[in-house]
């Protein structure tokens, strides 16, 4: 799992960087299908991913309003700054904490650590998706889905 974890910031952080090429009115556009816009989908994923890993910490969620995070810019320093927290909880993972079971503020079901951390890993590979199909619409080469030769 930490290795797909590693793999998702890597590809993140390629699409960062590929859109830094695009303008911030079509970072901001709506557009059809995903979570709305450009930025927008990368905010999701961010805050999705620390809220959860937080969650499983047992540690309160942090709220942040995507009305801050107007700008490709403040997008890259929001992924930058919440990793650390994500990675220095995965160097603790162990196979002991798989079948734990935590409950979140924001629902009252049980899940399993491990189940959390799986779904945070598909969430992101969607989402990245979603941006593949609007990064195609604009004329651009979308970020390489490829696991191997990223020697994670």
């Amino acid at each position: 799992m930490k290795t797909l974890f590693r793999y998702n910031w890597s590809v993140r952080d390629e699409w960062l960087e590929l859109c830094s090429q695009i303008s911030r009115e079509e970072l901001l556009r709506q557009r059809v299908g995903g979570v709305g816009s450009i930025l927008y989908t990368f905010f999701h994923i961010i805050d999705v991913e620390y809220s959860w890993i937080r969650g499983i910490q047992g540690k309160p969620d942090i709220q942040i309003q995507y009305a801050d995070y107007q700008s490709l810019e403040q997008i890259k320093n929001l992924s930058d700054g919440w990793r650390n927290e994500p990675q220095d909880f995965l160097n603790t993972w162990t196979s002991k904490f798989e079948n734990e079971t935590v409950t979140v503020p924001w629902t009252d079901q049980h899940y399993t650590k491990g189940e959390i951390l799986r779904h945070l890993i598909a969430h992101e590979i969607h989402h990245i998706g979603q941006l593949s199909i609007w990064i195609k619409e604009l004329g651009l080469q979308p970020v390489s889905a490829n696991v191997i030769g990223r020697n994670l």
